[in-house]
C-alpha cells in the first residue's frame, strides 16, 4: 500500500475506524487527507507503490480509481491542466481512455460526488472486486451526478508519463479523494475550483 495510505489506514485502525463503511467513516478518512499540505504528499512516493502500480488500463479496470502522470497533446492551447490526474475509469476511445478527474472540483464538491458515486458500487466490500457501474450515459442521464460535468477528461496513452498507473485500492477511496496531489499547470487550483464551481 502506498505509504501516506498505510499511515492514514493505521491511524483508522488504531482507533477502530473501519473505511467506507459509514459516512462518519468516510468523512474521518476524507478529514485526514485534507488535513495533508502538498509538502507532506510525494507524487513520486505515491507512484512507487509496486504492489498496485500496473502498466495499463482494461475493460475489467472501468469503475476503478487510478492515478498517474500525464502531459496533454493540447497543453499549449489549454488554459490549465493537471499533470498527475486522479480518476475513475469511465471508458475508452481511439488512442486512449476516458476518465472523471476529481482533481477539478474543490474538497466539498469531491465529497458530494463521491458520495453519488458510492450509490452505483457493484458490492459493499471495497476490496478488489469492488467497482463503481459508471458510463458517461449513466453520468449524464442523473442529476446526482451533476458534478462531473468539469472532471470529464479525455487521455491519450502515450502522453501518460512512465507509462504506468497506480491502481488506488478501494478502501482507500475516501483518503485519496481529499489529498493534495493535484497538480495544475499555467493557473492556481483557486482558479480551477472557481471556474468548476460556475452553475453549482
Amino acid at each position: 500500500m502506498a505509504y501516506i495510505f498505510q499511515s492514514i489506514a493505521d491511524k483508522g485502525s488504531a482507533q477502530g475506524i473501519t473505511p467506507n463503511q459509514t459516512s462518519e467513516a468516510r468523512g474521518w478518512y476524507r478529514d485526514q487527507a485534507s488535513q495533508l499540505t502538498s509538502r507532506n504528499v510525494s507524487t513520486n512516493r505515491l507512484m512507487n507503490d509496486k504492489k498496485n502500480v500496473v502498466p495499463s488500463l482494461v475493460v475489467r479496470d472501468i469503475g476503478s480509481m487510478f492515478m498517474f502522470f500525464y502531459d496533454p497533446k493540447t497543453k499549449d492551447s489549454l488554459p490549465y491542466y493537471d499533470i498527475f490526474p486522479l480518476i475513475f475509469l469511465i471508458g475508452f476511445k481511439e488512442n486512449g481512455f476516458m476518465g472523471i478527474n476529481l482533481h477539478y472540483l474543490p474538497q466539498y464538491l469531491r465529497a458530494k460526488l463521491m458520495d453519488a458515486l458510492y450509490s452505483t458500487a457493484n458490492n459493499n466490500k471495497y476490496d478488489d472486486s469492488t467497482k463503481l457501474k459508471i458510463s458517461y450515459q449513466i453520468l449524464n442521464n442523473a442529476a446526482q451526478f451533476k458534478y462531473f460535468e468539469p472532471c470529464l477528461k479525455r487521455y491519450l496513452w502515450d502522453h501518460v508519463q512512465g507509462g504506468q498507473f497506480l491502481k488506488v485500492e478501494p478502501k482507500n477511496w475516501d483518503t485519496a479523494l481529499m489529498l493534495p496531489t493535484e497538480r495544475f499547470k499555467k493557473a492556481t487550483k483557486s482558479t480551477v475550483f472557481k471556474d468548476s464551481s460556475r452553475g453549482f
